[in-house]
């Protein structure tokens, strides 16, 4: 299967991001297994061109939330390797000064409101960041990325409605890769696609192929310029796959090893790389980018033990005459 063709300069624009993250997630991998990277780790090797088609038609200034394996995300909207490589080995130079890790990285400079280790709990702050480019008149936009193991909670319907309601400028993108942690979506959901729970709510919805990076930048781009255009919210399905387990170190006995390989040879990245003549410069251009990130994330200092309650107690005020705090 291939894509389709495109301006070269929008493919190797495009293709740059995805080995940007694919190289990062290696990376990343690589530190877990040996033993150099705390906490546990979810990355999203084999879903690239969701996170790089979707964001591609954004600006900087709209906003994004994501979830528990949101590394392309952030990145594809933005986020500095040094930055997030730094946060994930627990350094003070890190975006959340190495307390947050893998799963709760955030930099609202590029419009990133936030990972989330919550399932589902990065939909309402989109939709929050919707409402505030609504009333502000700013025309912005927010997207939502989430698996389609947040469908079933009760705040992916809550959030839909009021988007609804109010005609909110939002894209609501769910990566379907199949699995909710260990369980396929075949035992997890009713209905037979995600991009179904948008009737009841009366709004548009499509379902693309999640590894065709330019299907998924059409169909991003089709909602969000409808959203800017005051046509509000849209559901966008995206069907992929992850190629490691659901954290590093699962053992994957929920799903065999053909599943895997034949979607493995589906890959995103092999099938944008038949149009970037300089895919292979550009796979090495990012591998030794990521490197460079974990070496100068190695170099700084480890955050301090007594930095852990910064930015989480506000200073006592002190009461004055009256009982009127000052």
């Amino acid at each position: 299967m291939t894509v389709t063709t495109r301006a070269p300069d929008t493919a190797q624009r495009l293709y740059r991001t995805m080995a940007r993250i694919r190289q990062f997630e290696i990376a990343a991998s690589k530190l877990m297994a040996t033993g150099k990277l705390p906490g546990t780790l979810h990355v999203s090797i084999g879903q690239e061109a969701v996170a790089a088609g979707v964001c591609d038609v954004l600006r900087r200034a709209d906003h994004i939330t994501t979830t528990h394996r949101g590394h392309g995300h952030c990145l594809a909207k933005g986020g500095e390797p040094k930055a997030m490589m730094a946060e994930l080995l627990g350094r003070a130079s890190g975006y959340c000064g190495g307390r947050s890790g893998s799963m709760h990285i955030a930099d609202p400079s590029a419009g990133i409101l936030g990972a989330n280790a919550i399932v589902g709990a990065g939909i309402p702050i989109a939709l929050g960041g919707a409402f505030a480019a609504a009333r502000q008149g700013r025309n912005g936009v927010a997207v939502a990325f989430f698996g389609e193991g947040a469908v079933a909670q009760g705040v992916f319907h809550e959030s839909l409605n009021l988007a609804a309601l109010w005609q909110l400028p939002m894209v609501f993108v769910c990566e379907n890769n199949r699995y909710v942690e260990l369980t396929p979506v075949s035992m997890h959901l009713a209905a037979k696609h995600v991009a179904d729970h948008a009737a009841p709510y009366g709004i548009p919805s499509a379902r693309v192929d999640g590894n065709d990076v330019f299907a998924v930048r059409d169909a991003a781009g089709e909602a969000v310029e409808r959203a800017r255009q005051g046509g509000g919210p849209t559901l966008l399905e995206c069907e992929t796959y992850r190629w490691h387990g659901h954290f590093e170190g699962d053992p994957q006995r929920y799903r065999d090893a053909a599943e895997v390989a034949e979607w493995k040879a589906a890959d995103p990245l092999k099938r944008l790389a038949e149009s970037v003549e300089t895919a292979t410069a550009i796979d090495g251009e990012a591998r030794k980018e990521m490197a460079d990130a974990v070496a100068a994330a190695e170099a700084e200092p480890l955050a301090a033990a007594d930095s852990v309650t910064a930015h989480v107690y506000r200073r006592p005020v002190r009461p004055v005459r009256g009982g009127v705090p000052e």
